[in-house]
């Protein structure tokens, strides 16, 4: 939309306005100085003649800004928000924490985020967005990179750091969704850089040593969890919250609830014909869950027996109890001839760029599929070489 040059009212001084050529309607501004002729000069638009403003009004205006009698915009913005915040509280990091975790109490990553948050509040939980600088975000990712975990005693991974900003960053953006703040346009997050193309992927042995290491769990109805999540290569956090209802074993298709899935979305994958009897004999348990907690919701998760069935089948001590799996689900697939697109929809990649990983392996299947043609030349050759033979 163009808009024409203010133009200066010929009536009052201080005044100007500025015409939409589209509709007519003209905006007025107003200029002055509050601390005589060396003060800084103040430009600020008063109303607009659809809003029944003129260049009466508008100078008017002028006359009570410089009298005192009205505050300039942008003080009285900052006194109603001081105002606003007297009555309801600041909105520091810390409640908008508290109110985000409450609203969303039933999120299937709560318990992560509970962590994040406390590597998050120590540095910014008294301040206000306002309050924070995007120096500050980088102080707190630099922090974070110096931080060791109590468990392991090694430095937090970048992947971690990343979900510490990341909680944050969502945290923010609820709150100016909700109303309860402005947007934080003035920061920006600089998230440390994640290597997400690391693979993992057992050997035949290795396999054969893991599904041995199932066998002999006393607890099958737990190890099934880790045979559907060999076979399907679900996500921990979602496999850990499927329910009975979400399974068609007739049709043989899983549906992951938006409610728990990363990405959000409600997505059906098919099952295999093993998944199938995997589940088919689990004992139902008297709970919507198909592996629930001791109280009859989601169970939490599944990495004391990950663990124990990782170090028995004798994988390396960096093989993720559950994420591993799904690697090697996805690694399977590829290699298998398998195309990335279905690798990827399959493990409900929001973004296929993703699986990418991948093609190393996708490559190696297309590479023995051309090879077959190989075979071709190899029977004629055959048959020549007996031509020849015959003849002799």
């Amino acid at each position: 939309m163009t808009e024409e040059k203010r133009e200066k009212s010929k009536k009052y001084p201080g005044v100007y306005w500025r015409k939409n050529p589209e509709n007519g309607e003209k905006t007025y501004y107003i200029r002055y100085r509050l601390g005589g002729r060396g003060s800084k000069e103040i430009e600020e638009p008063v109303g607009k003649s659809t809003s029944a403003m003129t260049e009466a009004k508008a100078s008017q205006a002028r006359a009570a800004r410089m009298t005192g009698q009205t505050l300039p915009n942008t003080e009285r913005r900052t006194q109603e928000k001081a105002a606003q915040e007297a009555i309801t509280g600041r909105w520091t990091v810390q409640k908008i924490w508290d109110e985000y975790d409450d609203a969303h109490k039933d999120r299937a990553c709560a318990k992560p985020d509970a962590s994040y948050a406390n590597r998050l509040l120590p540095e910014l939980g008294e301040k206000t967005p306002s309050e924070i600088v995007t120096l500050d975000l980088e102080r707190l990712r630099r922090n974070l990179a110096k931080t060791k975990s109590p468990r392991t005693r090694k430095t937090l991974s970048a992947q971690t750091q990343k979900h510490v900003l990341a909680l944050l960053k969502r945290m923010l953006r609820w709150a100016a969704d909700m109303g309860h703040i402005d947007p934080p346009v003035h920061l920006k997050f600089r998230m440390p850089t994640v290597d997400n193309e690391k693979t993992e992927f057992m050997t035949e042995d290795q396999l054969s040593a893991y599904l041995k290491a199932l066998d002999e769990e006393s607890n099958q109805h737990c190890a099934a969890f880790f045979r559907i999540a060999l076979l399907t290569g679900i996500r921990r956090t979602a496999l850990l919250n499927v329910m009975w209802s979400d399974v068609d074993l007739e049709n043989g298709f899983l549906t992951l609830r938006g409610a728990t899935a990363k990405n959000e979305k409600t997505q059906t994958i098919p099952l295999s014909p093993g998944a199938v009897e995997v589940l088919k004999g689990i004992v139902r348990p008297n709970s919507p869950y198909i592996w629930p907690g001791q109280n009859g919701g989601a169970r939490e998760d599944m990495r004391r027996m990950g663990r124990r069935l990782r170090d028995k089948a004798g994988l390396p001590a960096d093989f993720r109890p559950v994420h591993g799996l799904r690697h090697h689900f996805a690694s399977h697939l590829a290699s298998s001839g398998a195309s990335l697109y279905e690798v990827g929809t399959l493990l409900t990649h929001g973004d296929l760029s993703v699986t990418k990983r991948y093609a190393h392996l996708s490559d190696q299947a297309l590479r023995r599929a051309a090879s077959l043609a190989d075979d071709m030349v190899k029977v004629k050759k055959k048959a020549t070489v007996s031509k020849i033979n015959a003849e002799k």
